[in-house]
């Protein structure tokens, strides 16, 4: 007779998170699906962006990235192996429908079929973004996010992915960062579509919150059961650099713009009159009478994307050392160095920021579920020996999930936490030149290799929490 050995005990963590708590990893598609012109794609505003020289550093582009849509078993092993309860990743527009309206592609459809039907196979549930940014070419040839009818495509795209995949996928996020579509895509230009129209961001912010509440609708007007529908924003505490009133003041409109600007017309219905009257100056954007009602409708709940704190000082203009160039108004501002530590992006690492915005969120806006859907770290990763020991991420990821854990003692409705990102992979207009992953990706062979950072992470959802000392 096979004699099998007890099973250890694991004693409870110090530091214990609810028995649902959802842990998970992101994606976005066009960072990592490759296969740019198969399965029926076209262009989407990054790969005009990235072919454009100058626009991306090295020259890379995404047409190969990490070759996850040949790879997708692959990584969907690599995720039970890690022990994900979750994966968020966002569907390619352009791949589903190529002219940003009108008829489906099936074959691009049917990948994303595949994809669900691997994570479920793997008891792996799917978090399904429908924009992370890949605005279909011939919308952005037609006017892009400041048109309004961009907003109706968007809906109509809605719907066609909600009607092939609303069966098997339960958890719809309709637009991933708002805020870095329309103002580093169409104020300052170092997104695609490359525009530098500060009215035209504006606008587009407008037409992304509705484009959600639109995508809302059309979802909801399926009406099949387990729908869960929302949105994530990238969300940062803010501080005033000094007790100046000028200072404060720059505080209010980095607030205003970065957070407020979404929040208030997702969760109350309403822009803030303060941030109206900043942007007054540039000229009128359209809101009809019932866009507000439309972006206000309920959700299930709400992304919460954080990296950073801003500390913010007042500026005499955009030659100013650190000033704001992203948004409009962005004379009045300039970012300030606290002297904490810093990631590979040059971004301050304060996992207290964290606790604040899930906080502000309980207090000021009416009861909703949150997720965090974005943390992570990019570091100079080293491949030595078969392994990368990337520790400072590893402390990020602790410090923050630390946070978590403080939000969750508070009351905080907080039901998950998914890193960024499960691979390395084309981080944006910084091409391969910076790494997110808890995976290594060999870029030359495409090896897939997990961090000790990964490692950890797993350890970590395996017991449940985290030790009551932070790793060294």
């Amino acid at each position: 007779m096979t004699q099998t050995q007890p099973t250890p005990a694991v004693a409870a963590p110090a530091l214990a998170f609810p028995a649902d708590f959802v842990w998970g990893a992101a994606t976005a598609a066009y960072q990592i699906e490759g296969a740019a012109t198969e399965l029926g794609r076209t262009p989407s505003i990054w790969d005009t962006f990235s072919h454009t020289p100058g626009m991306v550093m090295n020259g890379d582009t995404g047409d190969t990235a990490v070759d996850h849509l040949h790879r997708y078993r692959e990584d969907v092993a690599l995720m039970r192996r890690l022990g994900l309860t979750a994966y968020r990743f966002s569907v390619s527009w352009p791949r589903v429908q190529p002219n940003g309206r009108g008829t489906t592609n099936a074959g691009g459809l049917d990948f994303y079929r595949r994809l669900v039907d691997e994570l479920l196979a793997n008891h792996i549930e799917p978090w399904l973004t429908l924009y992370h940014w890949d605005l279909p070419q011939p919308l952005e040839d037609a006017g892009g996010w400041p048109e309004r009818d961009t907003a109706h495509r968007f809906a109509e795209y809605a719907e066609l992915v909600y009607d092939a995949l609303g069966d098997r996928v339960q958890h719809w996020t309709t637009l991933n960062e708002p805020w870095c579509s329309a103002f580093l895509g169409y104020a300052s230009g170092v997104h695609a579509p490359g525009r530098r129209e500060p009215l035209a961001s504006l606008a587009a912010s407008h037409h992304l919150l509705l484009g959600h509440g639109l995508a809302v609708q059309a979802m909801r007007s399926r009406a099949r059961p387990g729908l869960e529908a929302g949105i994530t924003l990238n969300l940062y505490a803010t501080e005033a650099a000094s007790d100046d009133g000028r200072d404060h003041d720059a505080e209010r409109r980095v607030d205003g713009l970065q957070n407020r600007w979404f929040l208030d017309p997702l969760l109350l219905g309403r822009y803030p009159a303060d941030v109206l009257d900043d942007v007054a100056h540039l000229g009128e954007i359209s809101i009809e009478a019932t866009d507000l009602a439309t972006i206000s409708a309920p959700i299930d709940f709400l992304g919460v994307n954080y990296y950073t704190r801003h500390t913010v000082a007042a500026g005499t203009g955009p030659g100013d050392a650190g000033a704001a160039s992203d948004w409009p108004g962005s004379e009045h501002v300039r970012f300030i160095s606290t002297g904490r530590p810093v990631t590979g992006m040059g971004w301050e690492v304060d996992g207290s920021g964290l606790t604040a915005i899930l906080l502000r969120i309980r207090d000021d806006y009416p009861p909703i579920d949150i997720y965090v859907t974005e943390n992570g770290a990019a570091f100079e990763d080293v491949l030595e020996d078969g392994a990368v020991h990337d520790v400072l991420r590893t402390r990020y990821i602790d410090e923050h999930l630390r946070a978590c854990h403080a939000g969750l003692a508070d009351g905080v409705p907080l039901r998950g936490y998914f890193v960024w990102s499960l691979l390395d992979n084309f981080e944006w207009a910084y091409g391969y030149a910076r790494r997110f992953g808890i995976v290594y990706v060999d870029y030359a062979t495409l090896e897939r290799i997990p961090k000790d950072s990964a490692h950890w992470y797993a350890d970590m959802i395996r017991h449940g929490g985290l030790e009551a000392r932070a790793p060294g």
